[in-house]
């Protein structure tokens, strides 16, 4: 049984920094993309920044230059660095997981291609 498992989270002011974990259990994870999305109460879950097996990354606008996204593939481990927060930032944030084998022809941007999420972890950005 995969797991995804988010940590890190917590309340900053506005200008701190905080680094999210992914711990994945249960699956071959060097072989998948992860990606961290976001998600505030009535609107869809956004796509913040994703890395592949190799470690290319990509990011969303509004994150770009301010996150990074990272993993370790010996420790199965994903992390989200989060530099110069904004309130902005505050919302519930996700790591998920796509397995290639289930391809559905999106991009690692498409929500609909990830196959595991975690629970979810709050940040709370204050001015």
């Amino acid at each position: 049984q995969v797991q995804l498992v988010e940590s890190g989270g917590g309340s900053v002011q506005a200008g701190d920094s905080l680094r999210l974990s992914c711990a994945v259990s249960g699956g071959a994870f060097s072989r998948w993309t992860m990606a961290w999305f976001r998600q505030t109460p009535g609107m869809l879950r956004e796509f913040v920044a994703g890395i592949i097996p190799s470690g290319t990354t990509v990011y969303s606008d509004s994150v770009k230059g301010r996150f990074a996204i990272s993993r370790d593939n010996a420790n199965n481990m994903m992390y989200l660095q989060m530099n110069t927060l904004k309130p902005e930032d505050t919302t519930v944030y996700f790591c998920a997981a796509d397995d290639p084998r289930t391809y559905l022809g999106g991009t690692i941007y498409s929500r609909d291609e990830y196959d595991y999420w975690g629970q979810g972890i709050r940040i709370t950005v204050s001015d």
